[in-house]
């Protein structure tokens, strides 16, 4: 299917509002992956759904070292992959999320989340925008969102904190101690608030009927559509069981030679690979950087390559000219950090 730019971002839409009925996150996962599909060129779709007692990582995470898997699933919960980048997030029913899929000409962060900004104020809650991916009430993180583009559409969800139970958060998440260190907090409560703090009567229904109106407002539209029954067909089956299935979820972490990490402003990186015959074989990076396919095309990049810093460095450098994140990627490589420390102190 060939993406026909629109003439302009006032052009009328078709709009497809969803409310997703479930609350397994992988028929959820499967749902927005196949809406995704299921764009039209000259239509805007604004997805709701919500999970229950779910962890669920970016596409590049590690999940063993993002989540308490074992506690997590003793306790009847659920662990999940999704298709973007970014951090781990905890997901019960105090949790809405929020989905908008529409085509790339179309697709802007900034607008997207002018959207949430909108229907908040229609509530009587002031929230604001900082850094790349967090909307924040009174300095506290109550919404991250993390996105996914393809050729001819665009993907950006995000979650938002209504009374999400803080305890079940802490329990079930591995934070990176430096993460909460480069904040300038010591745990994970301290830097999330609940909506319901700043409006003790918000309900669910009402915060859901206000972001639909505010995405309603926000793109000029010729019809409007409801749509909350569950597809119908092979396509969505076989997403499903893509979502639910143990290598989507889970993926493969492998034994090896080398396991490095760091965390830079822009997000962590872990690099796992072995090394056979000097040579770098099944390379993984794992991170929770919001570009995913940036990260996915890390690993690649480095494979095969002699295990050497210098030329991993060099290699980085090639395959992603005029990037800032993977320069921070190269400057660590070339610094050789694993050795490093014994040769200064031979």
């Amino acid at each position: 299917m060939v993406c026909r730019a629109l003439s302009h971002q006032n052009h009328p839409l078709k709009i497809r509002r969803v409310r997703s009925p479930d609350t397994d996150p992988w028929k959820n996962l499967a749902r927005e992956e196949f809406l995704m599909g299921d764009c039209a060129d000259d239509e805007a779709i604004f997805y709701l759904w919500q999970n229950a007692h779910t962890v669920v990582i970016g596409r590049n995470q590690n999940a063993w070292s993002e989540c308490r898997l074992d506690l997590l699933e003793s306790e009847g919960g659920r662990l999940a992959r999704r298709s973007s980048g970014g951090g781990a997030v905890y997901h019960d029913l105090g949790n809405l999320n929020y989905s908008f899929i529409m085509p790339r000409p179309l697709y802007s962060m900034e607008r997207q989340l002018g959207v949430v900004l909108a229907a908040l104020r229609s509530l009587g809650i002031n929230a604001e925008f900082s850094g790349r991916n967090d909307l924040l009430l009174e300095g506290r993180k109550f919404s991250g969102n993390a996105y996914q583009l393809t050729r001819h559409r665009g993907l950006h969800h995000g979650t938002l904190l209504l009374s999400v139970d803080m305890s079940k958060l802490s329990r079930y998440l591995n934070v990176d101690p430096e993460k909460l260190q480069s904040k300038g907090v010591t745990s994970v409560a301290s830097r999330v608030v609940n909506l319901a703090e700043a409006s003790p009567d918000l309900t669910r229904d009402a915060l859901m009927d206000a972001l639909e109106r505010a995405f309603l407002e926000e793109y000029p539209h010729n019809e409007v559509r409801r749509e909350s029954d569950e597809p119908e067909s092979e396509a969505f089956t076989r997403l499903y069981e893509k979502y639910s299935g143990r290598e989507w979820r889970y993926g493969r972490v492998p034994e090896c030679a080398a396991a490095i990490r760091k965390r830079f402003g822009w997000g962590g990186v872990e690099l796992r690979c072995d090394a056979p015959a000097g040579r770098i074989r099944g390379a993984q990076v794992f991170s929770d950087a919001m570009d995913g396919e940036m990260i996915l095309s890390l690993a690649k990049a480095l494979e095969g390559l002699p295990f050497s810093w210098k030329e991993m460095a060099e290699a980085v450098r090639a395959a992603f000219p005029g990037s800032p994140e993977m320069a921070d990627v190269a400057e660590w490589l070339e610094e050789a950090p694993i050795g490093r420390h014994k040769e200064e102190n031979a």
